[in-house]
C-alpha cells in the first residue's frame, strides 16, 4: 500500500526511511504486517508498523493508544517515524520494553498489567517483527482478563513467527510455569507473578535447541 501523504518522504525524513527500511528491516514490513486480533476492539498486535500502516489500522480499528514493547531507540528510524506518525494521527504513545530472550522481569509485567487497565482503547501493541515479545504481551493481557494458560501460551505461535525451541522459547517457559501452578492451586496470575514466580528459577530450569538459535539470531536475526 502505498503512503497516504506526500510530505512523508521530504529531505530530512529522507534518513530515517533509509535508516528504518534498511537497518531496521522494515522493508520486509511493507507487505508483511503479522497483524493479529488479541481482543476485537479493545487490543491488536503487529509488527512494527510504518507510518501509513499506523494511518489505516488507527480508521480501521479505531485506536487510540499504541504500546511499543521494543522501547524508546533515538537512533532507529522505525521509531521516529512511528513516534512522528502517532503525534499527528492523535495516539498515545506507550513505552514499554521487554526482553525477547530473557525471563520476563517481574517489575516489568507488573507495569504492564498497569498500563493495560488504565489506557484508552483500542490499542495496536508491537515489537519489531510481532513474533515474540508482543506474543507475550499478548498472552498477559489475556491473563490478565482471566482467560486459560493454555489460551494464552498460543499467542506465542509459529503462525506469528515465533519459534519455541530457540532462546526465545523462555518465554513459552514462562506461561508454562504459570499453567503448572495454576493447575495445582488455581491461583490467580498476579497472585502467583508476586509470590511465586522467580526469574532466576526460569533462567536456570530453560534450554534452547542450537539449531532453533541459528535460525532466529543467525538467520532470521531476531531482535
Amino acid at each position: 500500500m502505498a503512503p497516504h501523504t506526500p510530505a512523508m518522504l521530504t529531505p530530512s525524513t529522507t534518513p530515517l526511511w533509509l535508516n528504518s527500511l534498511f537497518v531496521d528491516h522494515a522493508v520486509l514490513r511493507l507487505g508483511w504486517r503479522n497483524w493479529g486480533v488479541v481482543e476485537a476492539g479493545r487490543l491488536y498486535r503487529s509488527n512494527h508498523p510504518l507510518p501509513w500502516q499506523l494511518r489505516v489500522a488507527k480508521r480501521r480499528f479505531g485506536l487510540r493508544t499504541i504500546i511499543n514493547l521494543r522501547g524508546e531507540r533515538a537512533n532507529c528510524g522505525s521509531d521516529r517515524l512511528g513516534r512522528a506518525a502517532a503525534a499527528e494521527l492523535g495516539l498515545t504513545h506507550i513505552d514499554a520494553a521487554f526482553e525477547s530472550r530473557g525471563a520476563p522481569h517481574k517489575d516489568r509485567i507488573l507495569r504492564l498489567a498497569e498500563i493495560f487497565r488504565t489506557m484508552q482503547e483500542p490499542a495496536l501493541m508491537h515489537c519489531k517483527s510481532g513474533a515474540d515479545r508482543t506474543g507475550l504481551a499478548a498472552g498477559l493481557w489475556l491473563l490478565l482478563q482471566g482467560r486459560p494458560p493454555a489460551e494464552a501460551l498460543r499467542q506465542l505461535s509459529l503462525r506469528h513467527g515465533h519459534v519455541r525451541q530457540s532462546r526465545t522459547g523462555i518465554l513459552d517457559a514462562f506461561f508454562l510455569a504459570y499453567a503448572a501452578a495454576h493447575a495445582r492451586e488455581g491461583k490467580p496470575f498476579l497472585d502467583w507473578l508476586r509470590e511465586d514466580y522467580s526469574e532466576q528459577a526460569l533462567r536456570d530450569a530453560f534450554r534452547s535447541q542450537g539449531w532453533a538459535d541459528r535460525l532466529v539470531d543467525g538467520i532470521l536475526r531476531r531482535e
